[in-house]
């Protein structure tokens, strides 16, 4: 199993969010010599920066400090409304196939959503401090979430409850499960450290050399780090060895995501400079990659994402919308009913 996509009747695009409050929409057009990488859609989805964005085949989601996750159909190129529950900023989305969508955010809260009628089915009292990052494991039985209580915890997603806590000494950033599933990354600063799912141990560690704002699974034994310097470098899991690095941007490196073009893997970079670039990987022979293709997006870009769309049947029955923007308004206008919103989708564990 690897994490890269494989692109369907070449239609890929890319999503990305930023400082500025915009959600980019672009299509990647493969061509013999140089890639192009087209706009579809501009949105000004939020009042504030854009923290996270995750796609499923239909949807992408988007999480701001201006505490609402936004909607897009992709495949209608519309709204789809907003999701309000959280009180605080929004710092991290994942979509689980097409049924579910969890959120993570500053009140400590995890939040698991149905995306048919776009409701919060569990409430979840993850972390005493922000919840700074998620991961479903692919089997979506076992979630991972890292928090600034410096705390690492694994939640069973069946039951909607913690399942392990494991004290770590520092605070975490970011988590993130294998495509296997046998193993998971937890970054802190400058370091990834690399665990079993066994036995919830540290078997290795990965020396980056600047703080570390984002990773990519190539491939199960394949690890993609970026963070603040304007070099991408890609590890050995088993060996913790650099196996490739190459200078990508400008400035740092926010976003890393990939998908696999016929018999090769595409590297999706973005960065604080404002460029979106495309990148030849050969996972069996790893050496310094190709540039294919690059934009400018004139933004400070903060995330990003992959979106293709999936085999979607059309029935009568139309995904349920979510909230709309003058109920949004009527949420940030009164923001002393937080409490009252939280309590109304049931109690948190």
């Amino acid at each position: 199993m690897s994490e890269c996509f494989t692109v369907m009747g070449d239609h890929i695009e890319l999503v990305a969010g930023c400082y500025e409050q915009i959600v980019f929409g672009y299509r990647v057009c493969p061509a013999d010599e140089e890639w192009t990488i087209e706009p579809t859609f501009t949105h000004h989805a939020h009042t504030a920066s854009l923290n996270a964005v995750s796609s499923s085949n239909q949807f992408i989601a988007t999480g701001s400090k201006d505490e609402t996750i936004q909607l897009y159909d992709m495949c209608k190129k519309t709204e789809h409304g907003a999701l309000l529950h959280h009180d605080g900023t929004i710092s991290c989305l994942e979509f689980y196939g097409t049924s579910h969508l969890l959120s993570g955010g500053q009140d400590g809260l995890i939040c698991v959503w149905s995306t048919k009628k776009w409701e919060c089915l569990k409430t979840i009292r993850a972390h005493k401090g922000q919840v700074t990052s998620l991961s479903v494991h692919p089997s979506g039985k076992l979630a991972l979430s890292v928090g600034t209580d410096k705390t690492l915890r694994t939640w069973n997603l069946i039951e909607g409850r913690s399942a392990f806590i494991k004290n770590i000494k520092q605070n975490a950033e970011i988590v993130l499960w294998s495509p296997d599933g046998d193993k998971y990354a937890v970054v802190v600063n400058d370091k990834v450290d690399i665990y079993t799912l066994d036995s919830a141990t540290i078997i290795g560690t990965i020396a980056f050399t600047k703080r570390i704002s984002c990773l990519k699974f190539l491939k199960n034994s394949l690890l993609a780090v970026g963070g603040d310097d304007e070099s991408v470098r890609i590890y050995d899991v088993t060996s913790q060895k650099c196996v490739c690095e190459f200078k990508a941007h400008e400035n740092r490196v926010k976003a890393i995501e990939s998908f696999m073009k016929d018999d090769f893997c595409v590297l999706v970079t973005a960065s604080n400079d404002g460029f979106i670039k495309l990148w030849k990987l050969n996972l069996e022979s790893i050496e310094s990659p190709t540039l294919l293709g690059q934009l400018n997006t004139t933004a400070r870009l903060t995330c990003l994402c992959v979106w293709m769309p999936g085999e979607t049947k059309e029935t009568a029955e139309q995904p349920a919308q979510a909230t709309t923007s003058e109920e949004i308004k009527t949420h940030q206008t009164r923001r002393h009913f937080s409490s009252l919103l939280l309590s109304s989708f049931g109690e948190a564990v």
